[in-house]
C-alpha cells in the first residue's frame, strides 16, 4: 500500500477538510485485501466506482457513502479506466487521466482507499473470455448507441464487487440505465450487497456534471444546457397537467368519463387552459406522457438549429424497470432520459418523473 499524504490528512491548515484515515492508494488486488482485512468491519463497507477524472458528483457519492457507514467505515473508491466498456470510435485513449488530483478530491471527501489498478491488474490474461451479458434492457438507448458498451461496464462492475467485498455500492442516477442494469445484477445474480443510487449533481446552469464537460468550448457548453433544459421542460409540464388534473378532479361534476373531466377543465377558465387546449385535454384524459415527450422534443429542436448545433441521439420516456417506452396514458415511476452530441463531445442526461401522483 502506499501512503497518500498521511502528513497533511490530519490537517485542516489552510481550510482543508480533516482526512479520513487511512488515505492510501492501493494499485493491486493484493494491496486491496491487505487494506480490506486490517480495516474492513462487517456490515460498513462500501464502495464507489468511477473511470478517475472526478468531480464534486463523485464527491457527492463518496460523502454518501462515508456517512452511511460512519467514521470508522471502510470506503473503497475505485479508479479504473475499463476497456471493455468503450467502443470503435470512441474516446477511450482520449478520456481524461488525472490521478493526482483525483486522489485529493477521493481523500477529503471520505475515501479510505483509492485503489487504481492497471489493465492488467484487472485482466491479468488479456481481455476476459467470460462477460456479463446486460440482456435485452441493455441493447435499448445507451444499449443501441454505444453495443457491447453495457456487457463490459457489468463485468468490471462484478469484478470490482467481488474484489471490494462491500455491504453497499454507490452509483450516481445521471447513469440511470447502468443503474438499473447493476441493480438488475446484483438480483439475478444473488450478489450480496445494496446497491445505491444516488440523484444527480448540477452546476449552477443545471448542466449535470460530467467528466466530458471539460471537453466542451463556450459556445458548446450553451448549447448543452439544452439536454437539462429539456428535461425540466418535461417535468414541468408533467406539473402542469397534474395539478390541472388535480383540479378538474375536485370540481362537481368531474367524475367519471374523460369528456366530463374535460369539461370539469374547461371550467376552471385559466388563460393557462385557453391557451393550450391540446394540454388541457391530455390531462383530463390521462396522457401526460405524449405531452411530456413534445415539450421536452421543443426544447431540443431549438438546439438543433444552434451554433454549434446539437445534435439529437434520442429522447425517451421510460419505465425504470425495463427502459422500455411507456404509454402515453402511463401512470406511476418513469424516467425521461436524453443523449445528444455537441461537436465531439456525447452527453446524457435524464429525470425521475410520476405519473399521476396528484390521484
Amino acid at each position: 500500500m502506499t501512503l497518500f499524504a498521511r502528513k497533511s490528512a490530519t490537517s485542516a491548515e489552510g481550510g482543508r477538510p480533516v482526512r479520513h484515515q487511512p488515505a492510501e492508494l492501493v494499485p493491486t488486488v493484493e494491496g486491496l485485501q491487505d487494506a480490506a482485512a486490517h480495516y474492513g468491519l462487517p456490515g460498513r463497507n462500501a464502495v464507489v466506482m468511477t473511470m478517475g477524472a472526478l468531480h464534486d458528483g463523485h464527491a457527492t457519492l463518496i460523502r454518501t457513502a462515508r456517512e452511511r457507514v460512519g467514521a470508522k467505515g471502510f470506503v473503497v473508491v475505485t479508479v479504473f479506466v475499463n476497456p471493455l466498456q468503450f467502443g470503435a470510435g470512441e474516446d477511450l485513449d482520449r478520456y481524461p487521466r488525472t490521478l493526482e488530483a483525483d486522489l485529493e478530491l477521493a481523500f477529503d471527501a471520505g475515501a479510505s482507499v483509492v485503489f487504481a489498478p492497471s489493465a492488467d491488474e484487472v485482466y491479468p490474461g488479456g481481455e476476459p473470455q467470460v462477460r456479463i451479458t446486460a440482456g435485452p434492457m441493455g441493447e435499448r438507448l445507451e444499449g443501441a448507441s454505444r453495443p457491447g458498451h453495457f456487457d463490459g461496464m457489468l463485468t468490471v462492475v462484478a469484478k470490482l464487487l467481488h474484489l471490494t467485498s462491500p455491504d453497499l455500492a454507490f452509483f450516481g442516477q445521471k447513469d440511470a440505465q447502468q443503474l438499473a442494469l447493476i441493480r438488475r445484477m446484483a438480483r439475478d445474480l444473488n450478489f450480496p450487497v445494496e446497491i445505491v443510487g444516488v440523484e444527480t449533481v448540477r452546476e449552477t446552469d443545471g448542466l449535470a456534471l460530467s467528466s466530458r464537460n471539460r471537453y466542451l468550448s463556450a459556445e458548446e457548453r450553451r448549447t448543452a444546457l439544452a439536454l437539462s433544459g429539456a428535461l425540466f421542460a418535461g417535468r414541468e409540464r408533467l406539473a402542469a397537467q397534474e395539478a390541472l388534473r388535480a383540479r378538474a378532479a375536485s370540481l362537481p361534476g368531474a367524475q367519471g368519463r374523460s369528456e366530463n373531466r374535460a369539461e370539469a377543465l374547461s371550467r376552471l377558465g385559466e388563460a393557462r387552459a385557453a391557451a393550450d387546449a391540446h394540454a388541457v385535454a391530455q390531462a383530463a384524459e390521462g396522457r401526460g406522457a405524449e405531452a411530456v415527450r413534445a415539450a421536452a422534443r421543443a426544447v431540443l429542436d431549438e438546439a438543433a438549429k444552434a451554433e454549434p448545433p446539437l445534435t439529437l441521439d434520442y429522447l425517451a420516456l421510460v419505465d425504470p424497470a425495463d427502459f422500455t417506452e411507456v404509454a402515453g396514458d402511463h401512470d406511476g415511476e418513469a424516467v425521461l432520459a436524453v443523449a445528444a452530441r455537441v461537436g465531439t463531445t456525447r452527453l446524457i442526461d435524464n429525470i425521475p418523473l410520476t405519473f399521476g401522483a396528484t390521484k
